[in-house]
């Protein structure tokens, strides 16, 4: 695909505004025309009405409430599976027996079609596909193998390439932290931990997960001490501590706006980073306060804490403070927090808290609570004074410093500046200013650079004003969204943001909450694999999920509205595996995979879909027919039962009912709730296997 105007690699400046668009192709007057092929069909909700069920051949199956549930194999111990019983009885409802699906009518109205994103409205983020590997196939379909990394169970493939990690020279930059993808992307499949169950279930996850799902002690012996986690039966729980509010993060999250009200937690201060987050724990208590934190810490000694994070329903990613910057926008985040995060901020000129900078919108605030605050220690002394040296010269203002007595801990907080006064007042030109063809927003494999980008002068370019208080600005087009500049879809921006979120409700009402059968407090962790405005996440905001809206590096890039909207995400190349663990999610891809293979054979995907997507988890894909027709294939090769029905003129759904297979690659037991064909657009969603 031909690079924008405003491409990621080419270091030109971009924007929330758009500034260069291409027209909407003109639509076609043939026959063909007339059926919808945008991802973006409005059709208040997909499902046709009445589905009629192809009980043909199929017909003496057992329907879905004679199923029996799927369950772990001969891997678990029988003392093991009585244990948790009861639990998983409380924890787990089973949609075996639920109420027969029922569908909405579908009404047909305006098409919205995406412009082509050479000079369109919004940049890309250029990729670079990784090479890939030729499909082994059998007879019957593909041929899929077990990963044999040392990893096992846990194995992320661009954090546990032994074969790069070998070629390493130097560490003192972490970077045998960052990624380093396989130049071959793996088609093996990942098996289950000894012992596996479904996870417990949100709220009650935040205070206890299944020991056997992530079986490492190394932190309660570690960090039990702080009230991290404790090893509990079979459970590790969590008491709500960390190393800096060991009575408690809620009491540590109050304390904060108590010492300085300018924060206004769910109001004004929405979107968050913390750095180096533990088992997040300060994040998890932040739903608490309306506020969604995007928790990162590296995959080190304390390698499960990110998993651990993501098991109790907490937003983590593994990722490092190294050589290269973030995979965020820059000027999106309200807030950044670090409590203990062992990050040498104050050396190699501040290249560290620099890119911190990068990230934290003008006039947002950095938390920093750690021991130079508060000890007089000779090194906290010689820490803190070369960050207030520091921080002074990078015209912070240190707002407050205040201490928490019960946690014996304190904090200094300080606020980035709203102008370029104090940089141009500035005596010593360090840190230095950057380069103007410096593009804070280019991410992609660029390394860091120790220098600071100017505030936005232009009251229209993002970053020059604060967003509207939370939740208002969850509906309403970011200012930066300019009526003279066209949308993703063809229309003018603020249009297009509004229709794709009116398209999303439609779409989550009608047919993901009602029309799927899908129960929905069995979900937590949700991907969106390739998120658009995020009008999706903004559609389950009454759920209790949260979303990881995930922008490809050839789709439009419109991260940056994602967060002005009080949402996060992140830049992902999907030629290369995702950095998170095994097992963390359920999924939504739409028209993701039709442009994927483009670039990469599909077998490396959905091996990473199979990776991520946790056992018994639904993947929602809407595509084209081709496109579905090849992950069907698949699906089947996975031992993914797939079993279609279908309605006239096209409209339909495919139903997989669950049951257990055998191979001697896979056994499987596996649910998938449906597939939608809308005028040869189509709607799947399977369920990922529960064991191989």
């Amino acid at each position: 695909m031909a690079q924008g105007k405003y491409s990621r690699v080419d270091g030109k400046k971009s924007s929330c505004s758009m500034t260069a668009v291409m027209d909407s192709k003109p639509e076609s007057k043939s026959k063909v025309s007339s059926v919808p092929t945008s991802q973006f069909e409005d059709n208040s909700g997909d499902l046709p009405e009445n589905p009629s069920r192809n009980d043909g051949e199929n017909g003496d199956r057992k329907r879905n409430d004679e199923e029996p549930e799927s369950r772990i194999k001969e891997s678990d111990t029988k003392e093991t599976e009585k244990s948790g019983s009861e639990v998983e009885k409380e924890e787990k409802k089973p949609e075996d027996g639920r109420k027969p699906l029922s569908f909405p009518d579908v009404a047909q109205s305006e098409i919205l079609k995406e412009t082509q994103p050479e000079s369109g409205a919004f940049s890309t983020q250029a990729a670079e596909s990784a090479s890939d590997k030729e499909s082994k196939r059998s007879e019957n379909g593909y041929k899929w193998k077990t990963c044999k990394a040392k990893t096992g169970p846990n194995f992320i493939p661009c954090l546990d390439n032994v074969a790069a990690l070998r070629k390493i020279h130097s560490t003192i930059h972490y970077e045998h932290r960052e990624r380093h993808c396989p130049a071959v992307p793996p088609t093996c499949l990942v098996r289950l931990p000894r012992g596996y169950k479904i996870p417990i279930r949100w709220p009650r996850s935040r205070e206890q997960i299944w020991y056997n799902n992530i079986p490492s002690t190394t932190l309660a012996e570690v960090k039990g001490h702080q009230n991290w986690v404790k090893v509990t039966g079979e459970y590790l729980s969590f008491p709500g501590g960390g190393t800096q509010f060991k009575n408690g993060a809620l009491h540590y999250i109050d304390h904060i706006q108590k010492s300085f009200p300018d924060i206004i937690w769910g109001k004004k201060t929405r979107v968050i980073l913390d750095v180096g987050c533990g088992v997040a724990s300060f994040g998890g208590y932040l739903f608490e306060r309306d506020v969604i934190a995007m928790s990162f810490a590296p995959k080190d000694e304390h390698e499960a804490q990110v998993q651990i994070a993501l098991e109790r329903g907490i937003p983590a990613i593994s990722a490092v403070m190294g050589t290269q910057r973030l995979p965020f926008p820059s000027k999106v985040f309200d807030a950044i927090h670090c409590a203990r995060c062992r990050v040498p901020w104050h050396i190699e000129g501040g290249k560290l808290l620099l890119e911190l900078n990068r990230l934290l919108r003008p006039g947002g605030y950095f938390v920093w609570s750690a021991t130079p605050v508060y000890r007089k220690e000779a090194e906290d002394v010689e820490i803190w004074e070369a960050m207030s040296k520091l921080t002074k010269a990078m015209c912070w203002e240190l707002v407050v410093i205040y201490k928490d007595k019960l946690n014996e801990v304190g904090a200094a907080i300080y606020k980035k500046p709203t102008s370029n006064e104090c940089y141009e007042n500035r005596q010593k030109n360090d840190p230095p200013m950057c380069k103007s063809n410096d593009d804070p927003d280019s991410i992609w494999n660029v390394e860091l650079e120790a220098c600071m980008h100017k505030a936005p002068v232009d009251s229209s370019v993002r970053g020059s004003n604060w967003p509207n208080t939370w939740p208002g600005r969850l509906g309403s087009p970011p200012y930066c969204l300019k009526s003279t500049d066209k949308g993703v879809y063809g229309k003018p921006a603020p249009d297009d943001f509004t229709s794709d979120y009116d398209h999303w409700k439609r779409v989550v009402s009608k047919s993901y909450i009602n029309g799927l059968g899908i129960d929905w407090s069995s979900i937590r962790n949700v991907m969106d694999m390739r998120s658009i405005y995020g009008g999706f996440a903004a559609a389950l905001r009454d759920l209790k999920v949260w979303m990881m809206n995930v922008v490809p590096l050839d789709s439009p890039d419109s991260l940056p509205v994602i967060y002005e909207r009080g949402l996060f995400g992140i830049y992902h190349n999907w030629c290369e595996s995702f950095s998170t663990y095994p097992r963390t999610y359920d999924l939504h891809a739409d028209h993701l995979f039709s442009d994927l293979k483009k670039r990469s054979k599909l077998e490396s995907v959905i091996a990473e879909v199979d990776r991520i997507l946790r056992p018994e988890g639904k993947l929602i894909v809407r595509d084209n027919v081709e496109t579905i027709a090849e992950i069907e294939n698949m699906a089947k090769s996975l031992h993914w039962n797939i079993r279609m029905t279908y309605n006239k003129e096209q409209e339909g759904m495919f139903l997989v009912m669950a049951r257990t297979l055998s191979s001697s690659i896979c056994n499987c037991s596996i649910e998938m709730e449906g597939v939608l064909i809308v005028k040869q657009e189509y709607i799947v969603i399977y369920a990922r296997a529960k064991d191989y």
